[in-house]
């Protein structure tokens, strides 16, 4: 954990769910961001010489002390960023697991044998070197941890910034690091502005890789930020995904599941089914049957163990979610707790209209947004029309259809009849303007890598 200066500032930590203070943190300054790095740079050159399994060794050790303290990340998580306590659980049991697969990957990073006349000719993956990692407000552990685990297996070090709304989590599993036993500024937590702290991450020439998820317009000015040095760069970017529900589909199932693929986390997730397209002989049907389903989502302050979603992450995101529902037509409306808390009830809309910005830009809300197809042409033209490409979901009963149109969306990670886009063991990206790169996946810890070609003659 990085020791800030006072003139970087402070942020106070609201939750969500009271709008009550919690605890006011230091934000670092340029001039801590600038000894962070060079710090992480110095730490490298010991780093990187670790013996592959002992640099394996330690990652399953913070695997451990991270799970020996699950409960207490969950309960940081609940009261910083509002998610649930199922959620919550989930997602830091997500930096255990992260951690122990990629505890496989040193001993397992080989290079080639490549025949070539007069020689031999090897390959080697050598590490990057300092990588900094700016994380979301959605998403702070596990997205946290879908960078650092494999950069640190790859003989990386790691410069982490948090957001500045979800900080806490991120500063304890820095220091967990440090009790589990990686040396001093392998991995530094960094919490300030974006226009300090990340800002910096990218002019620094002794940052390597930047690895960012966020929002495309912040994403494009960080990919020409890097384009200066030509360093590399990871993006995972917005999203506006389908959920189709073709006629043959159990409708049942197929509505009983779409509340849960886009209100969870209360929408704030780029993989959010925000869009639904249903067949038109099967739209009434179908509609008819999402109704309970939304309306019997529990959206309660996630403090009680009960709740399925709480609230949004700040006043701000309130005001632009609830921006988009003026003037649309409301199908079906949930409920939310009234008082103090950012909350928005889990909202259907329906539309005819692709135009319309509710269905064409990202709420990043608990906000869906229905209109029927005609046919497999129809859907996947609907579907396609957007400058997005991150996830969807296809519902049918005929397998044939289901690979042709999972072939045919223009997104990086698909399902059918289920909502699953992200498992830590397959890989993880968009298309379009919804990324750049691949995470996750057993490949993952290459990309924080530099392939190097060596011939010696005979």
């Amino acid at each position: 954990m990085l020791s800030t200066s006072s003139t970087g500032g402070t942020h106070t930590v609201v939750n969500p769910a009271t709008e009550q203070p919690i605890v006011d943190v230091p934000l670092a300054s340029v001039d801590d961001a600038d000894a962070a790095i060079e710090a992480a740079h110095e730490a490298f050159h010991s780093w990187k010489a670790v013996a592959p399994g002992e640099r394996a060794r330690l990652l399953r050790r913070f695997a451990a002390v991270v799970d020996a303290h699950i409960d207490e990340l969950a309960e940081l998580e609940v009261r910083n960023a509002g998610h649930t306590w199922g959620n919550a659980r989930w997602e830091a049991g997500n930096v255990r697991d992260l951690l122990n697969y990629y505890s496989g990957a040193p001993e397992r990073m080989s290079g080639k044998q490549i025949p070539v006349p007069g020689g031999l000719d090897v390959t080697f993956h050598e590490p990057l070197g300092v990588v900094g990692i700016i994380v979301p407000w959605n998403f702070p552990m596990p997205i946290a941890a879908w960078g650092f685990a494999p950069a640190l297996a790859a003989g990386n070090t790691v410069v982490l910034k948090p957001a500045e709304l979800t900080p806490l989590t991120a500063i304890r599993i820095g220091e967990l690091a440090l009790e589990a036993g990686l040396p001093e500024h392998v991995l530094t937590v960094v919490p300030g502005a974006g226009t300090v702290v990340g800002e910096r991450f990218v002019t620094h020439p002794l940052v390597r890789k930047i690895c960012f998820t966020g929002s495309t317009a912040v994403g494009k000015r960080i990919m020409a930020g890097c384009a200066e040095q030509v360093k590399n760069v990871t993006l995972e970017l917005g999203g506006k995904s389908s959920n189709i529900i073709f006629a043959d589909a159990d409708l049942k199932a197929a509505a009983a599941s779409a509340p849960y693929a886009v209100f969870d986390n209360a929408g704030q997730d780029c993989c959010a089914r925000s869009r639904i397209l249903v067949e038109r002989s099967a739209y009434d049907d179908f509609v008819a049957l999402l109704e309970p389903a939304v309306t019997g989502m529990r959206v309660l302050d996630p403090a009680d163990e009960a709740s399925e979603m709480g609230p949004l992450i700040s006043a701000t995101q309130k005001e632009r979610v609830t921006g988009y529902l003026a003037g649309v037509d409301v199908a079906v409306a949930g409920s939310a707790p009234g008082g103090p808390g950012f909350w928005v009830p889990p909202t259907v809309v329906a539309l005819e209209d692709p135009m319309a910005p509710i269905w064409r830009e990202e709420v990043f809300g608990p906000v869906v947004a229905v209109m029927p197809f005609d046919d497999e042409a129809d859907a996947l033209a609907k579907a396609n029309d957007t400058e997005y490409g991150l996830s969807g979901s296809i519902f049918t009963n005929d397998l044939g259809r289901g690979l042709r149109v999972a072939r045919g969306v223009q997104a990086g990670n698909l399902s059918v009849n289920s909502h699953s886009s992200v498992r830590y063991w397959t890989p993880f990206g968009g298309f379009k303007q919804s990324g750049l790169g691949r995470e996750l996946g057993p490949d993952a810890p290459y990309a924080f890598t530099e392939e190097k070609n060596v011939f010696i003659a005979h």
